[in-house]
């Protein structure tokens, strides 16, 4: 195999974590992570597997001896007892030495795993709801288990192998509730996650549709008229010719462009590359190459073929000879003409002519390898393929039906993914295919998708399904184009949350109970059905953010819509509203189609960019805008580097800037660059906002010297603004407040009378209510007087939340 297709792997394991004997090997990846081995041969795996690659990872400390006919082994976290015959039930059983609460004491071979936490699926394709998901590595019994005894394996040139069949090979993660611990040492066995180029990041425009180029190019000029940003131009399956002779099959795999339509793909692509937009071509490989193909006669006669007798060159993912001509033949010259990178829409199945070899894994790991031949940051768009599929981001899911109920399924579907370690999902926002038109539905998918892995829009060929903003109704476009923009607008965030994936092992969405184990609110349902307390959407977003999507209808008197959810112990702050909350409690949230609750604890720091568009939206911004929230200390470090190659993987070709909040002194700083700094501007702008807080006078330093600047104060959000023009990058900004800070008030009468002067409920019970909230009695009675008052249920509650917020 080419060397492009040989990749890092420790497979051994360090001998000294090894208990082996005549059939069997216990072997220590950690004090908490175990592989079991039972095979009657004696024979064993060394080589790396299609999931685990990595087996070397420390010294694991570890006592054995004998005891009651038993083999016990103890690490510093388990206690195993084995008594060395075939793994069966009271023969193999693992001990928390200190389980969490709420964790089972021991596992046995053979349990049922009954409150594992799940992982994903292979695909959303025809969904119209929750669909049924794989297991994960996380359990709330503390025990869950990888099984890896059929998976291939991969040989040192590049190429797989077929595992002999017969024994056991397994992985046990005895993590209790250390979720993160657990999902840090798979990924660790299974390899890291990659660093997605920054484009990205930013909104996918895509659409099952027979567009022309000069159709296409019209509609980015609208959407930049209109001021709407894209990063990512996908081009589904009618970029090639499609309507073939019957005599060659399905037009469904094609390679070839379809001149009517494409009359100048090079020049497209052009376009769509001076616009800073990359380019991802729709490709369904599984009917081979046929005579109608462009490339057919050269590749025929690399297969050794006679291309005259018309015959197909067969796709056949476990032919090495093929896979190279391939790439080679096939997509090279494509790629050379500006495509980016490949869709893979594979939808045949899962076998392949080598036992326990899915043709999905085989394209996923060497497209994804072939992608960065020429040093460029590795990249393919594809469906998910069992545990070791993170290394091959961005994953597709499919084709949903255009409802609430696929739109609700959503946020728990990506965030349970992180169990499993897939942590980039790319969903159809806003539905694919048939349902229902709801305008309030798209808005609402749309800000999800601001909060989501990737955000992709996408949809089907029928008349009614475009997903252009400037087809809904005037207040719906609004939220539309917002959510758009606000998605490019976060990019240093999420550039940043994207680093720490890599780096850290953090998925950058995960469920609320990977930092509240022991809190029964972080817990969804295992049905995903309504109970009383527990939010089954809501989701950690990156460091700093809590997200609950709003997904399900508008209420009519309110014309708002809601979302229960646990707010966690602590302060935080609405990202939109600038509204103040304090845990611990479970409440309505309630909010126009302008926004869903995002809450940023107190502390956060969230970098943001003005440039949204073209090649500027890639660049490190020469303007920083950084939201700080009052309310406690918070440290944040901001990650740079070119956002295009395999650079970042040397640790030093990047640029890391500190940012700290000292709540109690009153003090901003942000630390001069360090790293390479010559991949961001030399100088910067910073405007700070620091929200949340009652009116501080500021006075800023740079490296020690006072500057003059002027500050502005937004009283409703309690945001100071702060603008700093051109420091260099070098030197320390300091921003320290001449008042102690304090948060600031919620305005509750203000923002109760605003909820009621657009409610839509009877004039006698508004005017009565809003003098009860008015009296000044106790806020006890107060609400426990509002019921009197006759307004609507729905409307009590979302003058409730207001009210109680910041209890």
């Amino acid at each position: 195999m080419k060397q492009q297709f040989i990749c890092e792997r420790r497979p051994k394991a360090d001998p000294r974590n090894i208990v082996l004997g005549k059939n069997y090997r216990i072997t220590f990846l950690t004090d908490r992570l175990v592989r079991f081995e039972y095979n009657e041969s004696g024979a064993f795996v060394d080589e790396a597997s299609q999931v685990i690659w990595y087996r070397d990872l420390e010294e694991v400390p570890f006592e054995i001896k004998q005891k009651n006919n038993f083999l016990e082994i103890q690490t510093k976290s388990i206690r195993i007892r084995y008594d060395e015959r075939a793994f069966d039930e009271g023969i193999l059983s693992v001990k928390l030495k200190k389980p969490d609460n709420g964790c089972d004491l021991e596992w046995y071979y053979g349990r049922k795993e009954d409150r594992n936490l799940f992982g994903t699926a292979r695909t959303l394709d025809e969904a119209d709801g929750r669909i049924r998901l794989e297991k994960g590595i996380l359990s709330r019994d503390g025990f869950a288990v990888l099984d890896d005894s059929k998976t291939i394996l991969l040989t040192e040139d590049g190429w797989i192998k077929e595992r002999k069949q017969g024994g056991e090979d397994f992985y046990l993660f005895a993590y209790g509730h250390d979720y993160r611990g657990a999902v840090k040492d798979f990924f660790r066995v299974t390899g890291r996650v990659p660093m997605l180029p920054k484009y990205a990041l930013g909104n996918w425009w895509s659409r099952y549709y027979e567009y022309s180029q000069d159709e296409y190019q019209r509609l980015m000029d609208r959407f930049l008229a209109e001021k709407i940003p894209f990063s990512v131009a996908v081009i589904d399956m009618d970029w090639h010719i499609t309507d073939i002779d019957k005599k060659y099959g399905s037009g469904w795999t094609g390679y070839t462009w379809n001149r009517d339509l494409f009359p100048d793909p090079g020049s497209f692509m052009d376009n769509l590359h001076d616009r800073g937009m990359k380019v991802t071509l729709n490709v369904h490989p599984a009917l081979g190459i046929r005579e109608c193909e462009s490339m057919y006669k050269e590749m025929a006669e690399a297969m050794g073929m006679d291309p005259a007798a018309g015959e197909p060159v067969e796709f056949d993912i476990t032919d090495p000879e093929f896979l190279e001509n391939y790439f080679e033949i096939v997509h090279h010259p494509l790629e050379e003409e500006g495509v980016d990178f490949w869709w893979l829409d594979w939808q045949q199945g899962g076998h392949t002519a080598v036992k326990e070899l899915d043709p999905l894994w085989m394209l996923n790991h060497y497209h994804y390898l072939d992608s960065g031949r020429d040093g460029k940051r590795k990249m393919t768009f594809s469906r998910y393929a069992g545990p070791g599929s993170h290394r091959y981001p961005v994953g597709f899911s499919g084709d949903t039906v255009v409802t609430w109920e696929s739109l609700d399924f959503q946020p728990y579907f990506t965030a349970t993914a992180s169990n499993i370690g897939y942590g980039w999902w790319s969903h159809d926002i806003g539905g694919h295919m048939l349902g229902i038109r709801s305008d309030v539905m798209e808005a609402r998918w749309y800000e999800l998708g601001t909060f989501s892995p990737i955000n992709r829009l996408h949809s089907t060929k029928m008349s009614f399904s475009g997903k252009e903003p400037w087809n809904f109704r005037p207040e719906v476009e609004h939220a539309m184009g917002e959510a758009l923009r606000l998605r490019h607008q976060l990019l240093p965030y999420l550039y940043t949350m994207n680093y720490l994936a890599y780096k850290e092992y953090r998925p950058v969405i995960a469920p609320m109970y990977y930092d509240y184990p022991e809190k029964e609110q972080a817990y969804p349902v295992q049905d995903h059905s309504f109970v009383e307390g527990v939010s089954n959407n809501q989701y950690l977003f990156g460091t700093d953010m809590i997200v609950a999507p709003i997904t399900s209808d508008q209420i009519a008197s309110l014309n708002q819509g809601k979302v229960k959810a646990w707010i966690p112990e602590g302060c935080y702050h609405d990202f939109f509203t600038g509204l103040i909350y304090k845990g611990e409690k479970v409440m309505w949230m309630f909010r126009g189609i302008n926004s869903i609750p995002v809450l940023v604890k107190a502390g956060g720091i969230i970098p943001m960019q003005k440039e949204l568009f073209g090649k500027d939206f890639l660049k490190n911004p020469e303007e920083l805008i950084i939201r700080v929230y009052g309310g406690a200390d918070g440290n944040y470090t901001h990650y740079e580097d070119d956002g295009e190659t395999e650079d970042y993987k040397d640790g030093r070709s990047c640029c890391f800037t500190s940012m700290h909040f000292d709540w109690e002194r009153g003090a901003f700083t942000i630390e001069g660059a360090a790293g390479q700094t010559d991949l961001i501007p030399e100088f910067r702008d910073y405007t700070v906002e620091l929200c949340g807080v009652k009116e501080a006078v500021p006075k800023v330093y740079i490296s020690g010297k006072k500057i003059k600047i002027t500050y502005e104060y937004q009283w409703k959000k309690g945001c100071i603004r702060i603008h700093i023009p051109k420091v260099s990058v070098d030197e320390k900004v300091e921003i320290v407040f001449e008042q102690k800070l304090t948060l600031n008030d919620n305005h509750t009468l203000e923002r109760v009378y605003d909820l009621l002067n657009q409610a839509q409920d009877s004039n006698l019970a508004k005017e009565s209510a809003y003098r009860l909230l008015s009296s000044g009695k106790n806020l006890a009675d107060i609400l426990g007087e509002l019921e009197t008052t006759n307004l609507k249920k729905e409307i009590r509650l979302a003058v409730i939340e207001i009210m109680t917020a910041d209890l």
